[in-house]
């Protein structure tokens, strides 16, 4: 699905409102990108560790280590970025400082200029993926096919990603905003897509739609929408219809809780007429919210609710959905 809707495409980034399962499909995507060979990143820089617990392993020191085989012989290697190593790491390849940022970091300074300069980490954390993108078009030897970055939420993508904006108050000049800019080379390129997860309720649909506006104004590329936790109706058509309007049989309730080898009294019956309007107007909601990101005119991507929770089989089973399409 990728080589489709997305040729050439080097950074994915995902993010999405707390809640959405972000992690999730930013890992579900990275086993999709590794099929057939190919040899994918997955980074996070949010100091959740949310990648080693979907893939359980042991929490992520900030190196790149391989967490999973994808069909095909595809491999999944993770990263964890810190601003306190991506600074480390800043200093030691553009100054030969490692040692010196090392004793920074002992007295505290590290934290304190991360803090008090918001732009300064997020161009640090970014940096970091965009040197991994810089491998590929050098064609280096520890060169991935592409990377999946699991960014920060909708509420601060664009402010995460539009790091030239974020240091024009630490910097005019000199080697930090030289490297924001050569951060942008590649953030606002065709080698970047910025996907978005949303769940079918009407404040993540919001701040999806939000964050879409927000940045095309920014001129960075919106990639897709990943519907995720979908369920289909447990009722047909007609009967949606009935359980909306209050007209639902109460014969046939009854028949078919017999039918079960279930005794329906009248309080029992009255409960599923009950449960079954609810069911009506959530399946109302979830329409009125598709329709609204398919508004949005961008491939959208519907996963479902994995009732037995997320675990490795279930990424692996979300992986194979994209793979397959589920465009709508």
């Amino acid at each position: 699905m990728t080589d489709v809707w997305w040729p050439g495409v080097a950074l994915h980034v995902v993010s999405g409102k707390g809640g959405t399962g972000k992690t999730t499909v930013a890992a579900a995507l990275a086993l999709t990108l590794a099929h057939q060979g190919k040899r994918i990143l997955l980074m996070e820089v949010e100091d959740r560790q949310g990648i080693a617990q979907l893939f359980d392993t042991a929490p992520l020191p900030y190196e790149e280590r391989k967490i999973a085989v994808a069909p095909g012989g595809g491999e999944v290697w993770a990263l964890a970025v810190t601003a306190q190593e991506a600074l480390l790491d800043y200093l030691d390849t553009f100054y030969n400082l490692r040692r010196a940022g090392s004793v920074l970091r002992r007295m505290g300074a590290i934290d304190f200029a991360t803090t008090i300069a918001p732009g300064l980490r997020d161009v640090l954390l970014t940096g970091k993926a965009c040197e991994v993108v810089r491998r590929i078009e050098k064609r280096a030897p520890n060169a991935y096919s592409a990377i999946v970055l699991d960014a920060p939420p909708t509420g601060r993508i664009t402010r995460f990603l539009n790091v030239n904006s974020e240091v024009s108050g630490l910097a005019k000049v000199g080697p930090i905003r030289n490297h924001a800019d050569l951060v942008m080379s590649v953030i606002s390129s065709p080698r970047t897509a910025v996907h978005l997860v949303t769940l079918l309720e009407e404040m993540p649909v919001q701040e999806t739609i939000d964050a879409v506006g927000d940045l095309r104004s920014a001129n960075l590329p919106v990639g897709g929408i990943f519907v995720n936790m979908t369920r289909p109706p447990m009722l047909t058509s007609r009967q949606l219809q009935a359980a909306r309007s209050g007209t639902m049989s109460v014969v046939a309730i009854e028949r078919s809780l017999n039918e079960a080898g279930l005794t329906g009294d009248s309080t029992v019956v009255t409960a599923l007429m009950h449960e079954a309007h609810d069911h009506a107007v959530r399946v109302d909601l979830e329409a009125r919210e598709t329709a609204r990101i398919v508004e949005l005119g961008l491939p959208t991507f519907m996963l479902p609710l994995i009732s037995e929770g997320i675990d490795l089989g279930g990424l692996y089973q979300l992986a194979n959905l994209l793979r397959a399409g589920g465009v709508r």
